[in-house]
């Protein structure tokens, strides 16, 4: 029988595999915190509290960090990256307004989702609303090209998620739908965040190309542990409970392995508990020892360990600088969350 990896942070923290990115970025990055707050205010009272509520709650922004650092490492120096690091926030910042709502979730990072304080409509409506700055940042950079980008992030991205309200509650999704969800739901803005570097520096495409690797590879790696954790993490680590995943009936590739690898009795009880919505209080602790039994948290640490894999290659087109050395901790740290 197969144990469940414990997913607990190590002694000095997993964010030390970020030191070096912070460093990196930390002049620029003071610049994009300062430009997004200036773009949140509005004359609606409403939309710069629910957005502020959210993007002042302590979440790392590794994504535009990525845009910042890209976009170094190929040598650029202008302000262009500022602006599109604030737009890539922005874009991140709607959708887990939007995925909240539809996912009906209460929490976000730690504290009340802006759903249970301001109500569904808002939160969408707000998400609209830093779609809308994001699109108009992209638009003073003057690149058509980093815009073609990120628009077409924007649609892969809700492409995302209508796929992953298609396979949610549903046992029968296979993993290579789980992973396009994935692609298409976290990657891309992860992918896109990181090909718009090397474009506004004019690079060649097989560097844009490259960049664009790494970062969908990393931001799947990224989904694969944080659905890992969801059975195993800790709370304040995780910024909600242990087990949501599970509660809210969602699909993640744990659940997939175990149930493909389950017995007829074991398949029933996911059915049971995520189609039909009747888990009870006790489920949870058996959905854990069923995963557990299959190895599907090993395993799925073992996919996301193949991606970041996959990204480290990535960048072999680089030279070997402290940008692209500083990018290389970034893969540890995705995945060094898992122990």
């Amino acid at each position: 029988m197969g144990v469940v990896v414990p997913l607990e942070e190590r002694p000095g923290g997993t964010d030390a595999g970020l030191a070096p990115l912070l460093k990196l970025v930390a002049p620029a990055m003071e610049r994009v915190n300062a430009f997004i707050l200036s773009r949140t205010g509005s004359e609606v009272v409403m939309i710069p509290e629910v957005a502020n509520h959210l993007i002042s709650s302590g979440g790392k922004r590794l994504r535009p960090m990525l845009t910042l650092a890209t976009s170094a490492l190929c040598g650029y120096s202008g302000d262009g990256d500022v602006k599109l690091a604030a737009a890539v926030e922005f874009m991140h910042t709607a959708t887990l307004l939007h995925d909240d709502v539809v996912d009906g979730s209460e929490m976000r990072r730690g504290k009340l989702a802006a759903r249970m304080l301001w109500g569904n409509e808002a939160s969408v409506l707000v998400g609209d609303f830093l779609l809308g700055q994001a699109f108009k940042m992209m638009v003073e950079v003057g690149s058509l090209e980093a815009l073609r980008i990120l628009s077409e992030a924007a649609a892969v991205i809700a492409e995302g998620e209508v796929m992953q309200l298609a396979a949610a509650k549903n046992t029968a999704t296979t993993e290579d739908e789980y992973l396009a969800v994935v692609r298409g739901k976290t990657a891309e803005l992860f992918a896109a965040a990181c090909e718009v570097g090397p474009v506004i520096a004019g690079r060649p495409r097989a560097e844009q190309a490259a960049a664009r690797s790494y970062g969908m590879n990393l931001g799947i790696a990224f989904q694969l542990v944080d659905d890992a954790l969801d059975y195993g993490g800790r709370e304040a680590k995780l910024g909600k409970k242990v087990g949501d995943d599970f509660r809210e009936g969602k699909i993640t590739l744990p659940v997939v392995l175990a149930y493909r690898r389950g017995s007829a009795e074991e398949r029933l009880f996911w059915k049971r508990t995520l189609e039909d919505g009747d888990a009870q209080d006790a489920d949870l602790a058996e959905a854990i020892r069923l995963l557990g039994k299959h190895g599907a948290i090993e395993d799925t640490l073992a996919r996301a360990r193949h991606y970041g894999a996959m990204a480290r290659d990535a960048l072999a087109l680089f030279e070997d600088r402290s940008e692209a050395r500083a990018l290389l901790d970034v893969i540890g740290f995705v995945t060094a969350r898992a122990h």
